[in-house]
């Protein structure tokens, strides 16, 4: 099977496997995960993300990171075929609706060190599958010393994700029962 008609498939049975989770309870065993094992450098710049449908929610992550003074941005879909826009963020910021159900500030652009990356599934070799999009894989390739930490539920795990030339992989990924490296 061609890596397009592969991806769609795997896709289908990742957002599946993603309904029977909890993302808010994932998400609070994510973030104590994160903070203990794998906290961004305090002088980062941490692009968060604002979940959208069944996503595993880093809401609780982001408001600890804010906590301790990490400076924080949140993403903005352009139009197809561009690179995200990551724009300034605190906790209590008025968000907007943006493209696909996404919600952004409209804070400041800035440029984030260490990116917590959204997925539909990933693999042992830290590779990833999104929506189709190829917004985070152009992110990262203008970032490219940014750390890239995929944030997932455990079940979203697969031993291969189909991939292309552009897609770029993860440093690590962090779910509700674990943090690996890459």
């Amino acid at each position: 099977m061609e890596a397009p008609a592969a991806k769609a498939a795997q896709r289908a049975l990742a957002i599946a496997r993603r309904a029977t989770c909890d993302p808010a309870a994932a998400g609070v065993r994510l973030a104590a995960r994160v903070l203990r094992e794998l906290p961004p450098p305090p002088a980062a710049i941490v692009a968060g993300f604002w979940p959208m449908a069944h996503e595993i929610d880093i809401r609780i992550l982001l408001e600890a990171l804010a906590a301790r003074g990490q400076r924080l941005c949140l993403p903005e879909t352009p139009r197809l075929g561009q690179p995200l826009l990551f724009r300034a963020w605190r906790p209590g910021d008025t968000l907007v609706p943006g493209r696909f159900g996404t919600m952004h500030p409209s804070g400041e652009i800035v440029r984030p060190d260490f990116l917590l990356v959204p997925l539909l599934a990933f693999d042992a070799a830290g590779n990833r599958l999104g929506y189709g999009g190829g917004y985070y894989d152009r992110s990262l390739a203008a970032l490219p010393h940014a750390f890239r930490l995929g944030c997932a539920f455990s079940a979203q795990f697969f031993e291969h994700v189909p991939t292309e030339p552009t897609d770029l992989r993860l440093n690590a990924v962090a779910t509700e029962l674990s943090v690996t490296r890459f």
